[in-house]
């Protein structure tokens, strides 16, 4: 019986040392494991003092950045558009359209806190700003991850935590969440993915973002109150979106367009251009040369251009221990970065028969004027040929995700001109000449609005009457004669006056009470291919009294 006792105790001494070897084994291996992670990280912090005692100069591009709205040179009117989206008591989603590089994501920056200056904005003190660049946030279409609109992180997933262990699905806030209360900025938003895009639309419709999971259970008595509220009643997303893109409004679609009000950016002027060349400068201590600073103005179309194009020219100065960047500097940065001289279309010195200035729009809010010149010789075939050169035919539109083939309209809008020429005025018949009609400088041109300037063009060539050189015009013509109104006409008439130009023909829609204030160029309504004679070609310009106010007053006419 002794002897049993004894070995039984023996045994439970032996087993009590093995599990107290255990237990000592791990916490000192749990001991050794914390001194190894403490080591490791002091050495990892100690590199990561070491990289961020190291600093480059700052990028000339970061010190001319704008600071305020006087610093964005050259958008007062969008500026004061983005002022009164989102600077009033009832702040409004906005899109902004223009080219790279003029400032669009500044003044996004600057106008949240513009706005809180307002006591009545519903922005406040702690609204945060939030950046998206829609070019990189990519997501998986499982919804594993999602930077925009958030996503769930699930129990099955590495590093889900304690949560996890217990089977709780996480949500997590993405930047339509973060945004809440403040502005949400995507960048180039005419980039989202489509499936992206209709989430977006959702959240601006119900100001909240609903994240799904095949592990929630809303009667699972374990879930967290947090964590059912969310799933429940969505996570709070109630932010004034703002987005900017170099596309045109034609490309992005029409249901987040019809959510938001619109303003454009436009593209710089030369002395626009010479405004940031010289704050520029100024960042960087050297001198410009008078010549170089004009070649600047000649290939910097934007005030991302101008400031890499002046911080390259310094690098040549200085590395050649010199105080002022030369015409020469300038010129090997042009050739070597491949730049485009900027389009700098100007009016014929003379009238020319078969020769109109044509106004067209080439980007957002970008007006440009273009020569649109016809031919015209005695067909020995009725009816004569009709040409038309210059002009894309098809082009392909969309991005990656989404593309599609367009038709130009051009040649179309050629034959609807001669039938409106034929049948409002009885002395030619266009049908009886083969018949060119040709846009130098390929400029991508649509058609419709350009219908106007060729009709023009054809019938100068026709009777042989010299055009205004001075005039420009736009407007889409109708069969019967009429000038249908266009878009993009405050960009045109712009265009028009960078070329010199005294007077544009408008359709009469179109006419703004804006152009009355204009005293650098006269903005004229039109009605009718009869009145778009009357002040475009010279010899009809005082000898004829034709009054039409209407396009049945046009077929009376002409009948």
């Amino acid at each position: 019986m002794g002897f049993a006792a004894n070995f039984f105790n023996l045994i439970q001494v032996f087993f009590a040392i093995v599990i107290g070897l255990y237990f000592w084994n791990l916490l000192k291996n749990q001991q050794s494991s914390k001194v190894v992670v403490e080591k490791e990280s002091k050495k990892e912090m100690a590199k990561l003092k070491e990289m961020r005692s190291i600093s480059l100069t700052e990028p000339l591009s970061e010190k001319t950045r704008p600071k305020s709205f006087d610093e964005i040179i050259g958008q007062k009117e969008g500026v004061k558009g983005l002022k009164a989206a989102l600077c009033s008591t009832n702040p409004q989603h906005v899109l902004i359209y223009g080219p790279p590089g003029i400032g669009k994501t500044a003044a996004a920056r600057l106008i949240l806190e513009e706005a809180k200056k307002n006591e009545d904005s519903p922005f406040k003190e702690k609204s945060k700003f939030v950046e998206v660049d829609a070019t990189t946030a990519r997501f998986d279409e499982r919804g594993i991850a999602d930077p925009l609109m958030g996503s769930v992180h699930d129990p099955i997933y590495q590093g889900a935590g304690h949560l996890g262990v217990a089977g709780i699905p996480q949500p997590k806030p993405g930047a339509v969440t973060k945004a809440h209360g403040g502005i949400l900025f995507i960048d180039e938003i005419g980039e989202l993915h489509p499936i992206q895009m209709n989430k977006l639309l959702k959240v601006l419709e119900d100001r909240k973002v609903f994240l799904d999971s095949a592990y929630y259970n809303s009667e699972d008595p374990k879930m967290p109150q947090h964590i059912k509220d969310i799933f429940d009643n969505g996570l709070p997303a109630d932010f004034r979106l703002v987005g900017a893109t170099t596309r045109m409004p034609q490309d992005i679609p029409p249901a987040i367009r019809s959510r938001c009000v619109e303003i454009f950016f436009r593209s710089l002027m030369p002395d626009e251009i010479e405004i940031i060349a010289t704050n520029a400068m100024a960042g960087i201590g050297l001198s410009l040369e008078d010549k170089a600073l004009e070649k600047v103005k000649r290939y910097a179309t934007n005030g991302r251009d101008t400031v890499n194009l002046i911080q390259m020219a310094a690098g040549i100065a200085l590395t050649e221990k010199r105080e002022e960047i030369l015409c020469g500097d300038v010129e090997w940065v042009v050739n070597s970065g491949q730049y485009s001289p900027r389009s700098e279309k100007k009016i014929h010195q003379e009238p020319q028969i078969g020769v109109v200035n044509g106004l067209a729009v080439s980007g957002p809010n970008l007006g440009v004027m273009l020569e649109i010149e016809a031919d015209v010789h005695p067909s020995s075939v009725y009816p004569g040929k009709l040409t038309v050169t210059g002009v894309i035919e098809e082009e392909e539109m969309g991005n990656g995700n989404r593309k599609m083939r367009r038709k130009s309209m051009a040649k179309g809008s050629v034959e609807n001109v001669i039938t409106a020429l034929r049948k409002n005025f009885e002395d030619i018949d266009p049908s009886k000449y083969d018949i060119h009609v040709n846009f130098p400088g390929g400029t991508p041109i649509d058609g419709p609005s350009a219908g106007v300037t060729m009709a023009t063009a054809i019938y100068s060539a026709i009777k042989s009457i010299p055009i205004d050189n001075e005039i420009a015009m736009t407007g889409e013509v109708s069969i019967r004669g009429g000038v249908k109104p266009i878009g993009g006409v405050i960009a045109k008439v712009e265009a028009a006056r960078l070329s010199g130009v005294k007077k544009v023909l408008v359709p009469a829609e179109n006419w703004q009470e804006i152009f009355s204030k204009d005293h650098d160029i006269e903005v004229i309504a039109v009605n009718n291919i009869h009145e778009v004679f009357k002040h475009a070609l010279m010899d009809e310009k005082d000898s004829h009294e034709v009054v039409v106010s209407n396009e049945v007053d046009v077929l009376s006419a002409s009948s």
